[in-house]
């Protein structure tokens, strides 16, 4: 049979099928190091666990009324962002989807049309400007450099204003950079969009996962221009370590959550309801384990920025937030003879059997992306291996 031109024009998302890959050749006996999945390797914790449980045996089984969330979630989501976030929603301003991806994929339909134009930073999120090119847009890059660590400044923001922009895709900490917005250029950027219709998407999934003690400030919070202007999207999967629970929400503007809600109805009618009494559980119940995670993740950053850049050629800037690190591996390049970032992960898989994310992906090619969401014995034993094959070479 053949396919639509729209599932030809895009491709599988690489950070899955790296995980997928890196599973499979385990399976086979093959003892492979994967720095792939973009998930925390705690496992859910217990509370949230038995809070679903306890949905479940209560008959939670059915389809969540409304589908837009259950109440329960929508007010502890409610609750979670006016304590932490200092964002006043009410609860009709909010919409719980299947996860954070699908909450931006059903964003970016809800908000733009055929021939619109989406500012993405980059490095971005593998599924950004898929996600645009589905709904019919353009993405249009700006290029966070290394030494502005990642960020992108108002200057190139209003560099590639045009009247057909609609929305500016804004992610910190950063998958993949592990970068942050200091609270300075967020604002400085929130004041670079007064007087334009420009909506920003605030993908704050990680806004927990801070790790250099750079405080966390929302979008939204700035002032009452961005709150206006911007929907923030977030979801249990990093924060809670609930990443196949498939639980996010967006909150903003009450049309366009609307919109949103309505879309989901055409498609997942709204996500499973023991998720989402899981969910609000977990935002209602003890935090602890947030921090738990969050330190863990902190050591690892600081073992991660030495390794790497122990290794010759390699540069890595510390991690800021999330759990990722970007290092350039572009000076390896000549010594190994490859040409670029799939390569290079690719002879890394095949010769050294440790398996990252190339940066091509991400839209930076002499980069790629290391998940410290493992063990630390992962860490040194991964990052061994690829000094190693590096130095042999």
């Amino acid at each position: 049979m053949e396919l639509s031109k729209l599932v030809q024009s895009i491709g599988e998302s690489p950070t899955l099928a790296v995980s997928a890959l890196a599973a499979r050749m385990r399976s086979e006996g093959i003892d492979v190091v994967g720095f792939g999945a973009g998930e925390p390797d705690f496992d859910t914790p217990q509370h949230i666990i038995d809070a679903a449980s306890e949905a479940l045996n209560n008959g939670h089984t059915k389809y969540p009324k409304p589908s837009s969330g259950l109440p329960v979630l929508k007010e502890a989501i409610k609750n979670k962002l006016k304590r932490e976030n200092n964002l006043s929603y009410e609860t009709n301003q909010i919409t719980v989807t299947v996860g954070g991806k699908m909450a931006c994929n059903l964003l970016i339909k809800t908000l733009i049309n055929p021939g619109d134009e989406v500012i993405i930073p980059t490095p971005y999120w593998v599924s950004y400007p898929e996600f645009v090119r589905l709904a019919g847009g353009k993405p249009v890059f700006i290029q966070g450099t290394e030494d502005n660590g990642f960020c992108v400044t108002p200057e190139q923001i209003r560099a590639v204003m045009t009247d057909r922009t609609r929305v500016l895709l804004l992610n910190y900490p950063s998958n993949p950079g592990g970068h942050m917005y200091s609270p300075e250029r967020v604002r400085a950027i929130a004041d670079a969009l007064v007087g334009t219709n420009i909506t920003v998407i605030a993908d704050e999934i990680y806004d927990r996962l801070v790790l250099d003690g750079t405080e966390f400030l929302s979008f939204a919070a700035v002032s009452d221009d961005a709150c206006q202007r911007t929907i923030t999207v977030n979801s249990a999967s990093k924060t809670y370590s609930m990443t196949g629970w498939r639980i996010g929400f967006v909150a903003g503007n009450s049309d366009v959550v609307k919109g949103v809600a309505k879309l989901d109805s055409q498609g997942s009618s709204g996500a499973a309801t023991f998720s989402q009494v899981a969910y609000a559980a977990a935002l209602d119940g003890d935090q602890s384990c947030v921090e738990t995670m969050r330190a863990a993740f902190v050591e690892r950053a600081a073992r991660m920025h030495q390794l790497l850049n122990d290794i010759p050629g390699v540069r890595c800037p510390k991690s800021a937030g999330a759990f990722y690190a970007f290092p350039n591996v572009g000076g390896t390049f000549k010594r190994l003879n490859v040409s670029g970032s799939a390569e290079f992960t690719e002879k890394l898989l095949s010769e050294a059997n440790v398996a990252v994310v190339p940066g091509i992906a991400f839209g930076m090619d002499e980069h790629v992306r290391f998940s410290f969401a493992t063990s630390m014995d992962n860490i040194e034993k991964g990052l061994e291996r690829m000094r190693t094959w590096i130095e042999k070479h």
